[in-house]
């Protein structure tokens, strides 16, 4: 099995190159919120992905309900938790440090396996619209602005991207996420497209040919990847590289072109190895190496 571009393309996005002096506060500080009771492994896929992808410092906050296993994963990222409501949720109390913390950033990564409350929604609401760092939105983040409403996405303090699959962007236009329309894959991208400038924001519309749009309507699809990535976790390993990239320099559009690229890229040289059938997410994790060194290499 091979991967239907093993080669970067000539225009794709690069990292700078890393001084021999460097340390690691010169390769940027991601902050990733996320994580409920049944769904600690989530924010910490994202973590972990941050670090393979050359963050220098990444911080995983999730509710306290969840974070000895949350810790548990890799002793690289730094935890903290942080109260929890009855549900296992970030409870409100939660808002203020989850603030505090996220500005201090250079990327946040805001969804993988945050879980669905009132608290939640609020918390996602008011870092979209008061966090000036550059932010990432995934998962049960992108339920929670939905819930908001698309008036309310149009105003926000710094850079976002959004990482929505096909039943999320429908969420997020007000529309049934399970309807036919999920597969009209024309429609959802012109949607996509017209979103991205509506609300100043750039957008990953997942799926096969992954389509990288941002607020000018600047549109690319990519082209590494295969169906065995269609598995749980994979959407939290891309928020992670994503957001590392941002933390490391690239705008928004940037960092997200190149993280699909190596996203799908890491995810053919599992298949590669294992088989569409047998390829999880950890093992995207494990050869992210490959595709960054392919692009360096480029």
């Amino acid at each position: 099995m091979t991967s239907r571009s093993l080669a970067p393309p000539d225009d794709l996005p690069r990292l700078p190159r890393r001084r021999p002096d460097a340390s690691k506060r010169d390769h940027g500080r991601v902050v990733v919120i996320g994580g409920c009771v049944g769904m600690a492994g989530a924010p910490a896929l994202a973590a972990m992905a941050a670090l393979r992808s050359g963050a220098g410092l990444v911080e995983l906050l999730v509710p306290e309900s969840v974070v000895a296993i949350a810790a548990g994963f890799d002793p690289c990222v730094m935890t903290r938790g942080l109260p929890a409501g009855p549900d296992g949720t970030f409870a409100a109390a939660a808002a203020a440090e989850i603030g505090r913390r996220a500005e201090a950033a250079d990327a946040v990564a805001i969804g993988p396996g945050i879980g669905r409350s009132d608290p939640v929604v609020a918390i996602v609401r008011d870092l979209w619209r008061r966090l000036p760092p550059p932010a990432v939105f995934d998962a049960d983040a992108l339920w929670a602005l939905a819930r908001c409403g698309r008036d309310a996405l149009v105003a926000h303090a710094g850079p976002r991207l959004l990482t929505p699959h096909a039943g999320e962007m429908l969420r997020l236009l007000g529309a049934d996420p399970s309807s036919d329309r999920a597969g009209d894959r024309p429609a959802l991208e012109r949607e996509a497209v017209a979103l991205a400038a509506a609300i100043d924001a750039a957008i990953v519309l997942k799926g096969a040919g992954s389509l990288v749009v941002d607020a000018t309507g600047r549109q690319s699809h990519n082209e590494t990847g295969n169906p065995g990535m269609a598995t749980a976790g994979t959407g939290d390993v891309l928020t992670g590289v994503a957001a590392a990239l941002v933390a490391q320099g690239l705008s928004v559009r940037d960092a997200a072109r190149l993280a699909t690229w190596v996203h799908g890229r890491a995810g053919d040289a599992a298949a590669a190895d294992l088989g569409e059938v047998s390829l999880t997410a950890r093992d995207l994790l494990d050869r992210l190496h490959v595709a960054f060194c392919a692009v360096a290499g480029g």
